[in-house]
């Protein structure tokens, strides 16, 4: 039986470089009838040492949220400006669900750490993080091996090293609970423009399709979507939704 859907938009600064995004987020989580937990904060480019302890807030908010909607046999739909979110939320969930694997739908893997990062991006560094390949201060980690990339097109040289050394996988999980996390500029830059764009991304159908398949298989427990830099894009991304939010 489908659970009922728990839409929540965390509105404040991760890693914001501009406010783009924050804006898309609140946009969307409104869009789908969710609430809006926090409040706009101004984006700006800022090194990952001074983001970190400025988002520990939002990363707490995160985490409870995925935690109450699990508690109440909901499906989490978290949005936020950009993907520093899973530090918190990935783990959380994988804490709670034995067996989850988390299928990373994104152009760029964020699998930066403090020694390989080119730009001090927090944003660029989390999913390292939530894995436990470089201690972000959370109390939790996530199996690397139970991530699979999707759509991931850009990843610095030393990230790729930490990206193969950790085992990621690619594709989609084959079975399991999969939580989904969806940065849109995996999507084609034609489709949406993003922040940070790469080309050769993924048609909006085939993200849909893939929602579609792990909702009818029931094994869809989770949902994040971030990097909606314009909400003028929010008609296209609830089409991509969807099989999740009908």
């Amino acid at each position: 039986m489908d659970r009922p859907l728990r839409v929540t938009c965390l509105r404040a600064r991760t890693s914001d470089r501009t406010d783009g995004a924050g804006a898309g987020a609140e946009a969307l989580a409104r869009a789908l009838g969710g609430r809006v937990v926090g409040e706009a904060s101004a984006g700006a480019p800022r090194d990952w040492s001074e983001d970190l302890p400025a988002a520990r807030p939002v990363l707490e908010a995160a985490a409870a949220e995925v935690s109450a909607a699990l508690d109440q046999g909901e499906l989490p739909l978290l949005t936020a400006s950009d993907c520093t979110i899973c530090i918190a939320t990935l783990p959380t969930a994988a804490r709670r669900l034995p067996g989850l694997r988390v299928l990373w739908l994104d152009a760029h893997g964020d699998f930066n750490t403090p020694d390989t990062t080119p730009s001090g991006f927090l944003g660029g560094m989390c999913l390292a993080a939530a894995c436990g390949c470089w201690d972000a201060g959370w109390p939790d980690t996530l199996d690397p091996a139970a991530v699979s990339f999707l759509g991931v097109r850009d990843l610095d040289p030393g990230e790729r090293i930490e990206v193969d050394h950790a085992g990621v996988g690619t594709g989609v999980p084959g079975d399991g609970p999969v939580f989904v996390h969806l940065d849109l500029d995996v999507l084609d830059p034609t489709v949406l423009a993003p922040q940070f764009p790469v080309p050769d991304g993924l048609q909006a159908a085939e993200v849909r399709d893939v929602l579609a398949r792990l909702r009818d298989e029931g094994r869809l427990v989770g949902l994040e979507v971030t990097a909606l830099e314009d909400p003028a894009g929010v008609d296209l991304v609830t089409e991509i939704l969807e099989p999740v939010t009908r």
